[in-house]
């Protein structure tokens, strides 16, 4: 890949050149993938990650390269956090309590989680006078109450409900609150980027996403279980797709201070998803149907429509997935077979 553009530098005080970048949560699923890109592209790469959701596994391959740094910690230690975005001058905060189950389980953690820990970061960006990414969630968008299917935009209200699940996108929506008060108070540079189910090797279906755990149940021969009764509708990102995104997001000026959607606009309804992933593996699974509350219990609350207009993501940096959904579950089939033969994690 290409060296970053001139404009995503920085010249620090002695008139030399900056490339570093401080990924919290980079050895989880996105934050590994990130961290590839930008060591291809010669920035040098500290991933921040206390390993809760993150796994050792997912940067294995990364510890040798010139540039790299893995350090163990917690977003929630400010000087942690500090000692570790020393000499950075780009932020990509993607730690965080992550998912649906999560919320259910441990709706505190993931609130405290969410909430103070970008606080932590905030405040450590804003000294450091780094430019911070904010991974942000198109769980934020809340549940289309009026049941129409339309895609969501950034300019669109944040309708939230009742139910606990709601938790986790207040908080996330509290996160962006919090860093646009730091960019307009004090200045800070802020991307946020609102990501809608991004997909790819490394993965994991523990938190409740449907792509690895339709994938790994087909494989093995077990029932490949859907949620409801199937007819809610999402859209699915090529991994690779998200992180370039972001790095391009990053380094266009007129970004800074904005939000942005980044996904697909290519709707499929989850039990068709779970179909073309039957087909797809060749697999004689049977898909059955599991009520939400038995998964979550009575309190749970969906989304029955959420897909992205990534129009304006288009617009700023010319941005359009490079993969179709089921190229997209190629890949991930793949991924999990070597995985299965030990080829790979």
């Amino acid at each position: 890949m290409s060296p970053l553009p001139a404009r995503f530098l920085t010249t620090d005080r002695r008139g030399g050149k900056r490339t570093k970048a401080l990924i919290t949560g980079g050895a989880g699923f996105i934050g590994s993938h990130l961290a590839e890109i930008l060591l291809d592209r010669k920035v040098a790469v500290v991933a921040l990650d206390d390993l809760s959701t993150g796994h050792s596994d997912n940067i294995r391959h990364l510890l040798d390269r010139p540039g790299f740094r893995f350090v163990r910690g917690s977003i929630l230690a400010p000087s942690v956090v500090d000692q570790a975005m020393d000499g950075c001058d780009h932020v990509y905060h993607l730690a965080g309590a992550v998912g649906v189950k999560l919320i259910f389980d441990e709706p505190v953690r993931t609130i405290e989680t969410n909430v103070g820990g970008t606080s932590i970061v905030l405040d450590a960006a804003a000294r450091h006078r780094a430019t911070l990414f904010l991974a942000s969630t198109s769980e934020v968008y809340g549940h289309n109450v009026d049941g129409a299917a339309r895609a969501f935009r950034e300019t669109d209200d944040i309708i939230l409900g009742r139910s606990i699940r709601w938790g986790y996108a207040s908080s996330k929506a509290l996160d962006e609150y919090l860093a646009r008060a730091y960019h307009v108070e004090r200045g800070l540079p802020v991307v946020i980027g609102r990501f809608f189910n991004t997909v790819g090797p490394r993965q994991s279906g523990a938190y409740g996403m449907a792509v690895p755990r339709f994938v790994q149940q087909a494989l093995a021969g077990t029932p490949i279980t859907v949620h409801g009764d199937g007819s809610q509708v999402r859209s699915f990102t090529w991994v690779k797709d998200v992180v370039r995104a972001a790095v391009a997001l990053m380094s266009h000026p007129d970004a800074v201070g904005g939000t942005f959607n980044i996904g697909s606009d290519d709707a499929v309804s989850i039990g068709d998803l779970a179909a073309r992933v039957k087909a797809l593996t060749g697999s004689s699974s049977p898909i059955v149907h599991v009520p939400y509350e038995d998964v979550y219990g009575a309190d749970f609350e969906d989304a029955r429509y959420r897909v992205a207009d990534i129009s304006k993501l288009e617009a700023t940096i010319g941005y359009r997935p490079t993969l179709t959904l089921d190229a997209i579950l190629q890949e991930v089939i793949a991924y999990f077979r070597e995985f299965a033969r030990g080829e790979r994690r």
